[in-house]
Order: C-alpha cells, then sequence, then structure tokens
C-alpha cells in the first residue's frame, strides 16, 4: 500500500468515521432489539408470562416466560399510568411480579462502548484538526520552497567519471585539468598571485559532450556537484528564477570549494533588452542575479560555475566577460583520431570479430560527434543481437552507419522496374561526375535500395583532413548535385521528382557562394545581406537587405551563371562517359548495390582517383558541413 494514500487527512478521516459506524452498528447488534405493543405487554402480565420489568426513561424492559423472553415497551405518553395496569393485570394471575420504575437509563459501562460514547467522538474532532493542520504546513511548506533551488547534489567521491572516460578532446582537457587544479590544490597557485578562474563555458554542437565534460571535472577534482539545467530557474511567478539563482549559491557557498554546473544556460543567459516581456522580463531579473552571485562583492568563494551551451552567439555579453566566464572551452565535433580514440571507449567491454577495425569505422564516420559514435556503437550492437549473433562484426557497423546516414532499409517499398532504372541511372549520374572530376570526395558506395526517404543514394566520403574549401571544389560539388537530373535528360529525355533535393542544395550552395563566400567575379568579395534574428525566440526570422535592386539582379544572374556552368560540365561529362554510365545504371539494376572495389573497376581504364577514406569537409573557418553525403534520388 502507497504510504501516501494514508498521509492524506480526508481519507484518514473517511477511514476513522467509517469505522466508528461499524462498531456502533455492531453493538447495537448485540442489545435486545425485539419491541411489542403495549396492549400485547399487558395481555402477557395477564396470562403470567411476565417475571422482571425495568423501565429506563420512556422504555419498558421486559424479562418473562413467553415468546420472546426479552423483549422492549416504549410507552411516551402513558408512562404514568403503567405501574398501576400492571399491577390490576398481576393481581387476576396471583403471580409474583417484580417491577422497578423511576431508574434513570442504565449506562454502558464495557471498553466499547465508553469508545463510543466519549473517546471516539474526541479522536475523530482532534485528528481532523490534526490533519487539516497537517494539511496547511504542508501547503505553507511548498509555498515557501517554491523559491529554492532544483539543484541536484552529487558529493565528489561517488562521482566515477574521469578524463579517461572523455576521448577525442585533448586541447579541452588540458584547459579542465587547470580548473582540477585549482580545486585540489589551491595553494599551489595562490602563493603565485593567481586567481582562480569563476565560471568555465564549454560551447561546441549538440552531442560533442560537454555535459560529460563537466562531470568528469567533478570526478576529477572530487569535489562536491551541482548540477541543474538553465529552464529549471523559470517559472511562471516572478521573481521565482533570481530566488532560485540564491539559493543555488548559498548551498554551493557551505559546500565549498565546489562546482556548480548549468547546463544549456542560453535559457537564461540570453542578452538582456531583446526580450518580448521589455526591461522586467523575468530572464532578464534570473540573468541579473547570475551576474552579481558570479561576479559581485563576495569574491572569496571557491565556488567554480562550468556551463554548457550550443549557442554562444546570443548570450548576454556581460556573461561572457573575464571574472564571470574566464575561459571558453571549444568542443567541437572530433577528427580522424578523436573518432578512434571515442569508438575505443564505447567499444571498450563489448565483444568485438577479429576483423573489426576501429580505424576503418572511424574513417567512415566522418563529421559524427561523440553521441552519434556512442549510437553508432550501439545500433551496431542491437544489430548483432538481432541476427543472434555472439560478437559485433564489421558488416553489422557498416549497417548501422547506413541506417544513420540515410534511415533503415525499405526492401517492402515496391518499385516498377522502369522507375528502378530511372534511380539507377540518377546515382549513377551523380557517382560517374563524382568520380571524373578532381576535387570531388571519392564514391564509397552506391545503390538503389530505398533508405528512409531517399529512393537510393551515394555515398562519398573526403579523403583528408580540410577545414577550408575553395570555389573549384564548390563548383565540383554543384555538378556533381546536378548529374543526376543531367544524367535522366541524357537518357530518358525527361526529368523526375527525384532531383528536387538536389537542386536544392545547388542552389543554396551557389547563392552562398555568392553573397558570404565572395566567389563572385563581378561583385567581387562582398558579402550581401545581414540574417535578423529574435534573440529572444532564438531563430532567424528574415535577411535584412542591405543592397539595392540592381546588384539583386546581379546575385541572380551570378547564381544562375554558376547553376548552369555545373550543369554544362555534368553534361560534358556524362556524354563524354556515357558507357561508364550505362555499365553502371546496369550493375546497379541487377544488384541494388555497387561498393567501392566494383565502382573503381568500371573505371580501370582511367587512373586511380585516391582512397576512398577521410574525414570530414568543412565550409569556411568553423563552418562544418556533415559528412558523409547520402544524395536521394
Amino acid at each position: 500500500m502507497n504510504p501516501k494514500f494514508f498521509r492524506n487527512g480526508i481519507v484518514m478521516l473517511v477511514l476513522v468515521v467509517g469505522t466508528a459506524a461499524l462498531l456502533f452498528t455492531w453493538l447495537q447488534s448485540t442489545t435486545p432489539d425485539t419491541a411489542v405493543g403495549y396492549s400485547k405487554f399487558l395481555a402477557a402480565v395477564q396470562a403470567g408470562q411476565v417475571t422482571e420489568v425495568t423501565q429506563q426513561g420512556e422504555t419498558l424492559m421486559v424479562k418473562g416466560s413467553g415468546q420472546p423472553p426479552t423483549y422492549t415497551v416504549v410507552v411516551p405518553n402513558i408512562l404514568q399510568n403503567v405501574l398501576e395496569d400492571m399491577k390490576n393485570a398481576a393481581k387476576e394471575v396471583g403471580r409474583p411480579l417484580t417491577a422497578t420504575f423511576g431508574a434513570e437509563p442504565t449506562p454502558d459501562t464495557s471498553w466499547l462502548g465508553l469508545l463510543l460514547t466519549g473517546l471516539l467522538p474526541l479522536l475523530v474532532i482532534g485528528g481532523f484538526i490534526f490533519f487539516m493542520m497537517r494539511q496547511a504546513q504542508g501547503t505553507n511548506n511548498q509555498a515557501l520552497s517554491f523559491g529554492k533551488s532544483r539543484a541536484r547534489m552529487f558529493l565528489g567521491n561517488k562521482t566515477v567519471v574521469t578524463f579517461n572516460d572523455v576521448a577525442g578532446v585533448d586541447e579541452a582537457k588540458m584547459e579542465l585539468q587547470e580548473v582540477v587544479e585549482f580545486l585540489k590544490y589551491p595553494e599551489k597557485f595562490n602563493s603565485l598571485g593567481a586567481r582562480i578562474p569563476r565560471g568555465v563555458l564549454l560551447v561546441g554542437p549538440p552531442g560533442t559532450g560537454k555535459t560529460l565534460m563537466a562531470r568528469a571535472v567533478a570526478g576529477e577534482a572530487a569535489v562536491p556537484f551541482f548540477s541543474i539545467s538553465g529552464s529549471e530557474f523559470v517559472e511562471m511567478f516572478v521573481g521565482v528564477g533570481a530566488s532560485r539563482v540564491r539559493d543555488l549559491f548559498d548551498q554551493a557557498k557551505r559546500n565549498s570549494p565546489c562546482i556548480v554546473f548549468v547546463d544549456e544556460i542560453d535559457a537564461v543567459g540570453r542578452q538582456r533588452g531583446a526580450g518580448l516581456g521589455g526591461s522586467h522580463d523575468e530572464r532578464e531579473q534570473t540573468l541579473n542575479q547570475i551576474l552579481v552571485e558570479m561576479d559581485g562583492f563576495d569574491t572569496n568563494t571557491n565556488v567554480i560555475v562550468v556551463a554548457a551551451t550550443n549557442r554562444p552567439d546570443v548570450l548576454d555579453p556581460a556573461l561572457l566577460r573575464p571574472g564571470r566566464f574566464d575561459r571558453q572551452v571549444i568542443l567541437d565535433r572530433p577528427d580522424m583520431r578523436g573518432r578512434t580514440e571515442i569508438l575505443k571507449v564505447h567499444t571498450k567491454g563489448k565483444p568485438l570479430d577479429k576483423g573489426v577495425e576501429v580505424e576503418g569505422v572511424a574513417r567512415q564516420s566522418p563529421g559524427f560527434s561523440g553521441a552519434d559514435l556512442a549510437n553508432l556503437v550501439n545500433e551496431a550492437a542491437i544489430l548483432a543481437a538481432r541476427r543472434n549473433k555472439k560478437v559485433i562484426g564489421m558488416s553489422e557497423f557498416q549497417e548501422a552507419l547506413e541506417r544513420i546516414v540515410a534511415g533503415p532499409e525499405r526492401r517492402s517499398r515496391v518499385i516498377s522496374d522502369a522507375e528502378k532504372a530511372i534511380i539507377a541511372y540518377h546515382e549513377g549520374g551523380h557517382a560517374v561526375v563524382q568520380r571524373i572530376l578532381p576535387k570531388c570526395d571519392p564514391v564509397a558506395k552506391v545503390t538503389i535500395i530505398s533508405r528512409g526517404m531517399a529512393l537510393g543514394y551515394t555515398m562519398a566520403l573526403p579523403m583528408e583532413d580540410r577545414y577550408l574549401q575553395s570555389k573549384t571544389e564548390f563548383e565540383d560539388k554543384i555538378a556533381g548535385l546536378l548529374a543526376g537530373n543531367v544524367s535522366e535528360r541524357l537518357i530518358f529525355g525527361d526529368t523526375t521528382t527525384g532531383s528536387s533535393n538536389d537542386i536544392e542544395k545547388a542552389t543554396t550552395l551557389a547563392r552562398r557562394m555568392v553573397t558570404e563566400f565572395g566567389m563572385s567575379d563581378k561583385l567581387g568579395p562582398l558579402s550581401f545581406g545581414k540574417h535578423d534574428e529574435l534573440i529572444f525566440l532564438g531563430r532567424e526570422i528574415g535577411e535584412q537587405r542591405n543592397y539595392s535592386d540592381e546588384v539583386a539582379k546581379t546575385i541572380d544572374e551570378e547564381v544562375r551563371a554558376i547553376i548552369d556552368k555545373a550543369f554544362e560540365r555534368a553534361t560534358e561529362v556524362l556524354t563524354v562517359h556515357r558507357d561508364k554510365l550505362m555499365a553502371l545504371a546496369e550493375k546497379l539494376v541487377a544488384e541494388e548495390t555497387v561498393d567501392a572495389e566494383a565502382f573503381e573497376a568500371l573505371f580501370s581504364d582511367l587512373p586511380p582517383k585516391a582512397d576512398m577514406h577521410g574525414i570530414p569537409t568543412v565550409i569556411g573557418p568553423g563552418q562544418p558541413v556533415p559528412e558523409p553525403t547520402a544524395q536521394p534520388a
């Protein structure tokens, strides 16, 4: 039985009253309840069947030799005449009759009677008052605790996550190792006049291990660790957020040295003055309290605030200045070596087949974050269990990789032979152009098996670490995107809706080349259009047009020129290598999937392009493009 059920005052009161009613009913059932009329009573007296009569109030308790032997007679109005009537009736019989009149009702001296008549009502009233006061007290406690912090406290010696559990972010670990040194050996830095950092901001895309890194810092430092989300500060009532911030830091100061971790701090740390609520917005009051607690008059506390966000661009400048968040640690998507180390961490303790190469899996998963790699290993383990295997093989990793990139296979989708041929030529066009053009990534796999929303896809993997991309690389990539549409036109003289996603990607990339990257010969190295963002909502709401109509026309012309040039190049490549296209399409129709080796065998008369393995490509400094690219039909 749930103990909370008994703590409810109303339920308890109902139970007590119900028990009392049952007891009273039982007691009533033990007393004589047979009643007869007054005339029948006199007739029994005359017949000599009555031996004893006792008056109790307006009731006569009668005992005799008749049936029933004991019964009651109620005589409320003629009580003064009863004794005379009884004497007259008894004279006729001549038998002795014992009669007691004028007595008060005999009190019930049993313990149950005392309980019901005296103690139980007091208990019911007292219990009702007690539970009502307890309910009121609980309500008051809830009201008083409304402004208390919701942070969860973890003791340092109970935290099992250390830096050994975090891989692929060596530079970030070095930065945070100093924070651990500050907490463990403060005298080492105080002797040199160094000041302990007040805050560390972990910045990076989702899934790169920001929360895991904070837990590792707490585990290494062996100090109390307070964890809370930024959204837990804000409620519908004004002032609650600021009150919770004060309570959180009061707890932290009492347990210093310690770490306070605020996940998704952008929920309360957004830039002030931009909210819909004006200057008295609840979020702003919460942020103001955070600013004061982090760098107010009281600066002698060994409390380090670690916060995580993937939107540092919307944070208030006062939050990012030195003295509050002194350090910003970047956790980006891992490179080839980092992915290998992360996979080793996640595959530790799992039964792997001898043929599994962790480095090979890392090469085939460019652009994956730490969370993506953890999901990759988990999906491979699930597939191995589904196939009733005792170990996880390379085939499971390959299948898991494709499931994550393009979605699960949909072999049940019925596709006609005519549409299958169109899909084969479409994907074949992508693959052939990417194989011929020098700046396109090598093709690792071509398939017409439906996955997710795509009817087929061409997987291309980059060859090396790249953090910059050139204009010629973009031009080759756009040609590869348009190659599917070009192939349909060349072979069938028509085009289908399967090219819509390719055309959208190509147009977007061409426009960015003109307006963002300064890759237009006519317009030169200029940036056009400023993207406005409503910081309170965190969404881009439009582009501020900072150029004239004439420049807008020129932008459209340049975008059109880039697309037309790429279309012509794709047409030229597929016209020259039409035999390769047809051979690849026939192989796809027959086998459905062509891997890297079989694909290269079709181009044996040409020089090899490169190894089919690599890591993510990047558009501009700090602007990663997720790879591998799945180009749907």
